[in-house]
């Protein structure tokens, strides 16, 4: 027969477990949003005369991003908010 000590015992370690994995994904996630950093620099630096006449849109881009993040982490889903995070950083790379 089981024990009520032995049943606490795996549902604590069972709690630890998802909690690391929660972690992990997060941290993935982090890592993933500032590589963000140098590919939008890097892909700001090969389209120089494309940045000039997209400024506009890369303004509505960054705020339609950031709208979509900010819904998104309140809905709690991780990784529709790092999608659009990472978009936004990306984006607003372009406009130094």
């Amino acid at each position: 027969m089981f024990s009520y000590s032995l049943i606490i015992k795996l549902f604590k370690a069972a709690f630890i477990v998802s909690n690391m994995q929660e972690i992990l994904k997060m941290a993935i996630g982090i890592a993933v949003l500032f590589l963000g950093i140098p590919i939008g620099s890097y892909l700001a630096s090969i389209t120089k005369e494309e940045l000039k006449q997209g400024q506009k849109w890369f303004k509505i881009i960054i705020i339609a991003s950031l709208a979509g993040s900010a819904v998104f982490l309140y809905l709690r889903n991780d990784w529709l908010f790092f999608s659009f995070a990472f978009v936004a950083l990306v984006t607003s790379r372009s406009l130094k």
